[in-house]
């Protein structure tokens, strides 16, 4: 055997996930109302799969782009990736360390200033407070926040949460980084900047996950891209100039494509 080939590992392996939700009639009653329906079997609950057999992997420095319309499943497979859910059936294995930009304002503390959220959330990422001091003002810096840095965070805009969310997760250096629709936030100078800095994060080899509606972003970035359709998986592969053309033929015709 040569010595010379070697098996490359995934970071990322995604092994026919499948995640299911129940959804019922009694989620919004009270509990006595709750208990009696139960007592009595009074109520309906079904089962809602949001996705159904996914299967991908990525090595180090790919970028993957997942795309399809709303409800098509890409919300929750990021949140299995990101160890948020555990997928009902399937696997999911990630080897490095993850930052995930899912919902910008999470992990934040409305009352705590954008200073003190900034070392939260590092905190919340597994960073130390001395690489966080090491940091913190290149983060700041970056996501232009200068002079409100002791302004509550709940008195920032949402283009100026985005921003410092996006900042502390790009620029501690993470093994794999999810974003969802967070490169469409803000004005276009800042979207200019967020795209460069994913550019250089991929070239420094950490693998990166985007879901956009941009199919600019798409094309210009990702070297590797992920269809989903109402849960199902369309197409997975490498040409991604290919399958986006394919994709915006399926908005505009609203016909699925065969043997893609």
């Amino acid at each position: 055997m040569d010595n010379s080939i070697k098996e490359k590992n995934p970071i990322i392996t995604v092994d026919d996930v499948s995640i299911r939700y129940i959804v019922g009639d009694f989620r919004e009653i009270g509990i006595k109302e709750y208990i009696m329906r139960r007592l009595t079997r009074n109520y309906k609950v079904r089962e809602f799969w949001a996705d159904r057999h996914i299967s991908f992997t990525l090595d180090r420095g790919d970028m993957l782009g997942i795309i399809g319309t709303n409800g098509a499943g890409k919300s929750t497979l990021l949140k299995a990736i990101s160890g948020i859910m555990v997928p009902t059936e399937g696997r999911v294995e990630c080897n490095g360390r993850i930052a995930a930009l899912l919902e910008l304002a999470s992990g934040f503390d409305g009352d705590l200033t954008v200073k003190e959220n900034t070392y939260l959330r590092g905190a919340m990422l597994g960073y130390t407070k001395a690489f966080m001091n090491d940091t913190y003002r290149s983060i700041i810096e970056f996501a232009e926040l200068e002079g409100f840095e002791d302004r509550p965070f709940k008195q920032l805009s949402s283009g100026m949460k985005s921003r410092l969310a996006f900042s502390i997760a790009s620029l501690v250096n993470p093994d794999i980084l999810i974003l969802d629709e967070v490169l469409s936030v803000g004005d276009g100078a800042f979207r200019e900047k967020s795209e460069a800095k994913m550019k250089s994060i991929i070239r420094g080899g950490a693998t990166t996950i985007l879901v956009s509606h941009s199919m600019g972003q798409v094309r210009s970035m990702c070297n590797k891209i992920l269809w989903l359709d109402r849960g199902r998986q369309i197409a997975f592969g490498t040409d991604v100039g290919r399958l986006v053309d394919a994709y915006e033929k399926f908005l505009e015709d609203k016909v699925l494509p065969e043997g893609i």
